[in-house]
This record gives C-alpha cells, structure tokens and sequence, in this order.
C-alpha cells in the first residue's frame, strides 16, 4: 500500500512540475510580446509538456529496463559491414 501512495504522489509530483512549466512558458510567450494566449493555446501547451514528458519517461523506462535485463550484452553485430569474422571491437 504504501508503494501505491509513494507511485501516486510521484505522478501528482510530475504533473504539478508540468502545470508550473506550462504556466512558465505561458508568461515567458507574453513576455516576448507574443500576446495573450487563448484557452486553446493553453490547452495545446499543456498537451506538448505532458506529451513531451510521458514520451521521455517512457523512452528512458525502456532504456533502463533494456540494461538491467541485459538486452544491451545479447546485441548480436555478426551482420556489421564493417566487421571482420571473429574481430572484436571496442564500444567506445
């Protein structure tokens, strides 16, 4: 139970800093003279940040899960044009 609360407050945390960046850049937008932002505007822009925000934690859940699997070690690079039979390269 106490995992459930923790998880919630987390995406309670998330959306109020994407409420506050939206808000931001909302005053940023009149502040370089772009005018007052209509509800559809402010509707848009939070639907960017929020979008934005659930692609990149999604992206890096996959990474993150992908690592600890090991899928990154069972890469297999056999089909390389630039590989030789039997070569071992360096990753970096």
């Amino acid at each position: 139970m106490a995992g459930l609360l923790r998880q919630s407050l987390r995406v309670l945390l998330a959306l109020a800093v994407a409420a506050v960046a939206t808000w931001g850049l909302g005053l940023f937008w009149v502040a370089i003279g772009g005018g007052d932002l209509p509800l559809h505007g402010w509707i848009a822009m939070a639907l960017g940040v929020a979008g934005t925000v659930g692609l990149t934690w999604g992206l890096m859940a996959l990474a993150f899960k992908s690592n600890r699997e090991g899928w990154d070690e069972q890469v297999d690079n056999t089909l390389d044009p630039g590989r030789e039979d039997g070569e071992e390269r360096d990753p970096y």
